[in-house]
Parts: C-alpha cells; structure tokens; sequence
C-alpha cells in the first residue's frame, strides 16, 4: 500500500475517534453557594448524619449538620435535593499510574511512567500526567476525585504528586505537588517457587543487593551533606529532590517485597533523618513486621485486597482480612489498587467489610486514612467545615458494586461531568439496537 494512503488512513481512523469518544469539559470554578439537602451523610470521621444538609461557597465547605440544625437564609443558593441518597467525601487512590499508563504493558507509546536508570529522584510524574486520558472520567463516575500519581522503577524512580481529577492541564490538576519520593528497596533473596509478586516496581535480585544499597547510602549522604548547604555553588537536581525528605515537607514512599527488606528500609530512611515514612504495595509480608511498623509508627498503603495471597500456603482469604488486622493493631491503613481496573478501588475497599471492619471504617481507607498518608488532611478526605468541597452523591452504598451510582460529583465546589467514554458508547449502541428493533 501506498505510504501517504497509509498514513492518510491511520489519521482518518484517528480523527473519527476523537469526535466520538471526547472526554467531558471541564468544569468551570463555582460562582454559586450551593446547599445539598436531605442525604446521608458519611462525614468519612465515622459519623453518619441522617438528613443532612452540607453547605459550600468558593469551592469551601462552610456548614454541615442535621437540616434541622442549619438555619442559613437560602436566597441566592443552589438548591440540590439529595433526599434518599447517600453523601460521601471524594474518594482518594493513591500510588497509582494513572494518567500516566492509558492502555497498559506493551504499548510504549501509551506508557510514560519510568525513566531510564536506577536513581532519578528529580523526575517528577506530575510533569508526565495526562489529564485528556480517557480511564479519569470513567473512574470519577465511580466517586474517585483525587488521585496519587506514582513514577514507577527500581530504587529512587522519582517523585509522586496528588493530582484532582478534572482538569485542563497538569498545573491546573496539581492538588499538593511533588508530595513523596519512591523509594524500592533491593531484593536480598531470590524469588521461591510458589511465590507471587504483584508490586508493580521492578525490584533488582539479590545478585546486585549489596551494590545497590551502596549506591542508595551514597546518594542519601551526598543528599543530606547538600541540604546542610545554605547556597550551594552548583545546583545538583538530584539531591534537591531529596531535601524536602529531611525537613518534614516530602514523604518517603518504601516499597519492600521482604520482611526484612521493610525493616533494612525504614532503618535506613530513619538513620538519615528522613521525617516521614509510608510503606507502600504493602502486603501478607507487612504483616509479619507489624510490632516493627507499630514501634515506628509507620503508615501503610495496603495494595489491592482483591488480589491472591502471596504465598501458596497463605490464607486464600488473606488479603480481604489484612486492612482490618492492620487497623487492629493501631496502625494507620490506606488503600490502592494495583491492576489498571482504576474504578474497583471503592469495591476493594467494600471487600474489606465483609472480613473485619466496618463500613464506615473501611470508607476511611480511601478517604480521610488515604488523606492523612499523603499529607492533605487538612484539605480533603472528609466532609467537615473548612475543607475543600470534594463531595460525590450515590443513590447507594458508594462501597457496593451493585448499588453505587453516582449522580453528583464535586471537586473543590465545581460540579463536574460524570460523562465517560463507556456511557458514551452505551448510549451509541443503545440507540443502534433500538433503531434495528423499531425497523423490523
């Protein structure tokens, strides 16, 4: 065939699938005080406020109580009737590749979440994001509004930003920019038949361990002899990504696939003055470390609880148990899922009800816990006075499969679309099939 006929094909077909398949608007900031009126509230504290009223003006969330309780001349608000429905905080998915994976392995040019090399603190995934990608507005439609976007590799593969999940461009979308540095600790032992291993990092094998952790001492020491420099002569990126880890302003995310990888890590981090820590991709093996994780008071992401147990003689049901054995022992839990179905995380979350903790609680594990792990508590992750208006509305439970079904959707006050690329091509065939029925 032709090469220009060719070419001309491919931007044809090109063409025809972007006029039918363009992701929403954006929507525009909130110009009108707005009162939800008569729902449920799940506060994402732990209270339920039955026949609540929730009040935001500019994107701030300014009342919440019972209807009955909030006496506020109503002229000049949006009214929106929300009786019968459930209200929930925006959920929150962190560690993830979103925006930054659109069809997955094998398709390089829909890939841009690693760079070459081992030590790269300074790439940052924000500058990476996607904000036309198709996956956000489908998972919106399932409550997630604010998401962590994670570079992906082995030992230091970058720095990872909270993102909120409608807008124009990666600047407009940054939410709390450059908020963590990945640290993948080096494997010390070699995989054992009958083991799992669903981290999404490439984790170096025991043949190049000690090496590797040599070279992380030495950009650790290198990092903190630079910070200790007021003005340094020369500008070195590398350790100016790594500073904010030992002045409280940037997280350490550790990702380990070994009991004693977690231990080495967070020693480690802790030896070089790193001020805070989350394990992250945390699984069964976490488990077998948790005195360590509550004696250091470390935070964990738990991965995706609909996932297999790591190990052939592991409890089948394992995985759904951990976030409530966790929270057992005090510790502090979030939840990401891990494969690219984006949209299950409200469902993994659900699972975890079933096996040990309560709705409200496990609704706490892709909210206010999440918000808390990735420092923007005070902005989001639950419904309270002060807080952005991060905000969605189910007519049922947001955790269930079956029954979510999101009708409103707020981030920061903006009421967004809730349209997609799969109601779109619903709605295309739905009409197609009736059209048929109706001529035959």
């Amino acid at each position: 065939m032709n090469n220009k006929l060719y070419f001309s094909i491919l931007m044809a077909f090109a063409f025809l699938f972007q006029a039918t398949a363009q992701n929403p608007v954006v929507a525009p900031a909130q110009k009108k005080p707005v009162m939800l009126v008569g729902g449920t509230i799940h506060t994402g504290t732990g209270d339920i406020i039955e026949n609540g009223t929730i009040v935001f003006i500019n994107g701030k969330i300014t009342a919440v109580g019972k209807s009955t309780d909030i006496n506020i001349d109503k002229s000049g608000y949006e009214i929106i009737n929300v009786t019968g429905k459930e209200v929930y905080p925006g959920l929150i998915f962190p560690n993830t590749s979103l925006g930054l994976v659109e069809i997955g392995s094998g398709v390089d040019v829909a890939t841009d979440n690693r760079e070459i090399g081992d030590l790269n603190p300074n790439v940052r995934a924000i500058a990476a994001y996607n904000t036309d990608s198709q996956v956000i507005p489908v998972i919106r439609s399932n409550g997630i509004l604010i998401a962590q976007i994670v570079p992906v590799g082995s030992l230091l593969p970058g720095t990872s930003s909270v993102v909120q999940l409608d807008a124009w461009n990666w600047e407009d979308a940054a939410y709390k920019i450059d908020n963590g540095i990945q640290l993948v600790w080096p494997r010390k032992s070699l995989a054992r038949r009958g083991e799992g291993d669903y981290s999404r990092f490439a984790v170096p094998g025991s043949n190049n361990y000690d090496k590797n952790v040599e070279a992380l001492e030495k950009i650790f020491t290198d990092a903190v002899a630079y910070t200790a420099v007021d003005k340094p002569e020369n500008t070195n990126l590398r350790l100016e990504a790594l500073k904010g880890l030992f002045d409280g302003t940037k997280t350490l995310f550790i990702s380990s696939t070994e009991p004693k990888g977690i231990i080495a890590a967070i020693s480690f981090a802790k030896r070089y003055g790193v001020k805070k820590i989350v394990l992250s991709d945390a699984d069964e093996t976490a488990w077998t470390v948790k005195d360590f994780l509550k004696d250091n008071n470390i935070p964990i992401l738990l991965a995706d609880p609909l996932s297999l147990p790591r190990y052939d003689y592991s409890d089948t049901r394992l995985p759904f148990k951990l976030a409530a054995m966790f929270h057992k022992e005090g510790i502090l839990v979030g939840l990401t899922y891990s494969s690219q179905a984006y949209g299950n995380l409200p469902f993994a979350a659900g699972e975890t009800v079933a096996y040990g903790l309560t709705k409200e609680e496990a609704l706490q594990t892709v909210t206010l816990n999440t918000a808390k792990i990735l420092g923007i508590d005070d902005k989001t992750g639950s419904i309270e006075t002060g807080k952005d208006a991060n905000i969605v509305v189910s007519t049922g439970d947001i955790l269930d499969m079956h029954t979510n079904n999101i009708e409103y959707a707020f981030i920061e006050g903006r009421n967004i679309s809730l349209d997609n690329k799969h109601k779109q091509l619903y709605r295309r065939f739905e009409a197609k099939y009736a059209d048929m029925k109706q001529n035959k």
